[in-house]
C-alpha cells in the first residue's frame, strides 16, 4: 500500500459505522475469511496452544463470522462468540449451531466480573480509535479472572496510524505501544508475535495475563 495512503489521517470511526460497513459486506466477509482451513497455519498454532491452556469458559470477542469460536470449541473449551453484527452472530448461528453466538459490544462484555478463563480477541479491535482501545482492554480485564489470558490479534507497524481497510478504516499499531496498553489495563504480557506473509500487510499477536 502507498505511504501516502498509509499516512492519511482518519476521522474517529463511531461503533456504528463500522457495524453498518460490515453489515453490508457480513456474507462477503464471510464467504472470503469464515473457514479457519483457509487461514495461515502460524495462527491455527497459536490459537490452538492458546486454547489448550484455558483454564475456564471463554468469551470470542468480536467473532466474526465464527469460525475461530468453532475452532475454540472443537478444542473443548466453553466458549462464545460475541459481535456487534447481526448478520455474523445470525450466520454463525447457522453454521454452528453447537456453539453459542450472541449480540454484544467489546466494551460492555455480558459476562460478569473475572467469570472468564480466557478472551480472544482476534483482529477485533482494529476500527477502534486508538484512545477508545484502553477501555476496552480495561473491559476484557474485567471479566477475566486472575491469571485468565487475553490472545490478542492486531495489524503491526512502525507507528500507530490509521489505514484503508478494505471494509472501514483500520489502525496499525506497534507491538510495544500495545503492550503498554496492556500493562496499564492489568494485564502480563506473555509473549509477543509479529509475522509479514508475501503480499499482506505485518501481523501482530499478543499473549497476556490478567494481573
Amino acid at each position: 500500500m502507498p505511504t501516502s495512503s498509509r499516512r492519511r489521517r482518519a476521522a474517529p470511526l463511531a461503533a456504528e459505522e463500522v457495524r453498518d460497513r460490515y453489515r453490508s459486506r457480513a456474507a462477503e466477509y464471510t464467504s472470503i475469511l469464515g473457514s479457519v482451513g483457509d487461514l495461515a497455519d502460524q495462527d491455527r498454532d497459536l490459537i490452538s496452544r492458546w486454547a489448550a491452556a484455558v483454564d475456564g469458559s471463554a468469551i470470542d470477542a468480536g467473532c466474526g463470522p465464527g469460525h475461530w469460536t468453532k475452532f475454540i470449541a472443537d478444542h473443548g473449551v466453553a466458549v462464545e462468540g460475541v459481535d456487534m453484527v447481526p448478520e455474523f452472530i445470525e450466520s454463525a448461528t447457522e453454521r454452528f449451531p453447537d456453539v453459542r453466538f450472541r449480540l454484544g459490544r467489546l466494551e460492555a462484555l455480558p459476562v460478569d466480573d473475572g467469570a472468564l478463563g480466557g478472551v480472544l480477541a482476534w483482529y477485533s479491535v482494529i476500527h477502534t480509535e486508538p484512545a477508545e482501545v484502553p477501555a476496552i482492554l480495561e473491559e476484557f480485564a474485567r471479566g477475566l479472572r486472575r491469571d485468565g489470558t487475553l490472545l490478542l490479534g492486531f495489524f503491526e507497524g512502525p507507528r500507530l496510524e490509521p489505514f484503508d481497510h478494505a471494509v472501514v478504516t483500520a489502525y496499525f499499531w506497534p507491538v510495544p505501544e500495545m503492550q503498554s496498553a496492556l500493562d496499564a489495563a492489568g494485564f502480563d504480557v506473555v509473549e509477543t508475535h509479529r509475522r509479514t506473509d508475501p503480499g499482506h500487510r505485518a501481523y501482530g499477536a499478543i499473549l497476556a495475563r490478567r494481573r
